[in-house]
């Protein structure tokens, strides 16, 4: 059976929660590989609601393995208060069914402080973090000052890395008008949670090897979407991890010829959360009806999230880089009893048309979307299950996106209820 690995291919926010949740019923093993308690997903199983962060999708699932990779950065307080937020509404948490990769980076109080110190200081030019701490910890990460779950059962070299990260950011706290971080009060901290979080911990790597030589499914959850990728995404405006699918293999220890298809999960419309380029954004009612009808707030931060019409440019882009081989098409009920629906198919850019969105900040800031017009529909298309309980127009639009991506749609999504899918190709059936 092929391993599957989930992906935004906007900016986040195009309903993972429900895709990965309807597809978690299917693997044995489900992954978080990237991220961390930055991105929310939004599972409504039998009525009941889910806000996961850190937790894999698969968790609120019986029989499940749900592993938090090395590549994700872990809050182990947040990390502790979801756990016990999810028992509350009955699902079984333990050791044996959540593993969390020994060799995964921890988010610790001063990250938090520099997160919001930072923002602060950029004045007007903020990014939007989520001030979660996420960005310093991806930093102390690369600059080897980071500490790990696995450095939790040495008190002596805990106490040695913790100091040795705050020799660096108090001294930048300081600088920065901020109060600084008492080391001690750090390593206390955590000796006080140290053993809840290393019953968790695992050789995530070897356990998923192990997975694989089994022939159990797997599926890798990614967190945000590809134009947040800090490599190929709008930067600076970007989240401080790699969002793409080649990250499914980085971020949880296994190879790249573990993922056997990438399925890139594509909101109908386009939104984003925070500051950063959106040519495709709506300021008028328009915009205004897409986020009302949508719930188009943030699951984490409770931020409301800017609209605007489908962007076939910025997708294909997207799902190109990102390897995708189909999509799954969520929130098309949003569209209902539009007249006209637009469908941005190139950009212009100082007297200058382009079919991709460039690299350079001022001239994403700049692109002027090139839109075409197709008919909308007046039926309803919430809860549709199959291709004849759809409106001729809604089939037609859908039709035309998957024309000017290039990727055809595998699922679409027309309820948050998990059932309300239309399953085309199923991505864990061998290829």
């Amino acid at each position: 059976m092929a391993n599957v690995a989930v992906i935004g291919s906007q900016w986040g926010d195009e309903g993972k929660g429900k895709i990965v949740d309807w597809l978690s019923s299917r693997a044995d093993v489900v992954v978080r590989f990237q991220g961390g308690h930055n991105a929310g997903h939004t599972l409504v199983i039998d009525g009941v609601e889910y806000k996961l962060s850190l937790l894999p999708s698969g968790i609120v699932r019986g029989g499940k393995v749900s592993v938090i990779g090395n590549g994700v950065v872990v809050d182990p307080w947040a990390l502790l208060k979801e756990i016990e937020t999810v028992r509350a509404k009955g699902v079984d948490i333990g050791p044996h069914n959540l593993k969390l990769a020994e060799n995964a980076n921890l988010i610790l109080p001063v990250h938090q402080k520099l997160d919001a110190a930072l923002e602060a200081a950029r004045g007007k030019v903020k990014i939007g973090t989520t001030g979660r701490g996420i960005g310093p910890a991806y930093e102390d990460k690369v600059s080897r000052r980071g500490v790990r779950v696995c450095d939790l059962r040495d008190e002596a070299l805990l106490k040695e890395k913790i100091e040795n990260q705050l020799i660096h950011h108090n001294a930048l706290l300081k600088g920065l008008g901020a109060e600084e971080i008492d080391a001690g009060s750090v390593f206390k901290d955590l000796m006080a949670i140290k053993d809840e979080v290393l019953a968790y911990a695992d050789v995530v790597w070897k356990t998923l090897d192990e997975a694989k030589t089994e022939r159990k499914k797997i599926l890798f959850e990614g967190a945000q979407g590809i134009m947040l990728d800090v490599d190929h995404g709008t930067y600076p405006f970007v989240t401080s991890s790699n969002t793409i699918s080649g990250q499914a293999s980085t971020g949880s220890g296994m190879g790249p010829k573990s993922v056997g298809y990438v399925l890139g999960i594509t909101k109908a419309y386009t939104t984003r959360v925070g500051t950063g380029p959106f040519p495709t954004e709506l300021f008028d009612d328009v915009g205004e009806r897409l986020g009302a009808r949508g719930h188009e707030f943030g699951v984490v931060t409770g931020r409301k999230r800017r609209c605007g019409w489908f962007d076939a440019v910025l997708v294909r882009q997207a799902l190109t880089i990102g390897g995708v081989d189909g999509i799954a098409l969520t929130k098309l009920d949003v569209l209902d009893g539009f007249e006209e629906l637009k469908i941005c198919v190139g950009y212009e850019i100082d007297g200058k048309t382009y079919d991709y969105y460039p690299s350079s900040q001022l001239d994403q800031e700049k692109a002027t979307p090139v839109y075409e017009t197709i008919p909308g529909w007046s039926e309803s298309t919430f809860g549709a299950r199959s291709w004849a309980d759809l409106p001729a127009a809604a089939v037609k639009y859908v039709r035309r996106i998957e024309e000017l991506i290039g990727v055809p749609v595998a699922l679409l999504s027309t309820s948050p209820e998990r059932d309300d899918t239309i399953l085309v190709t199923d991505p864990f059936a061998d290829k």
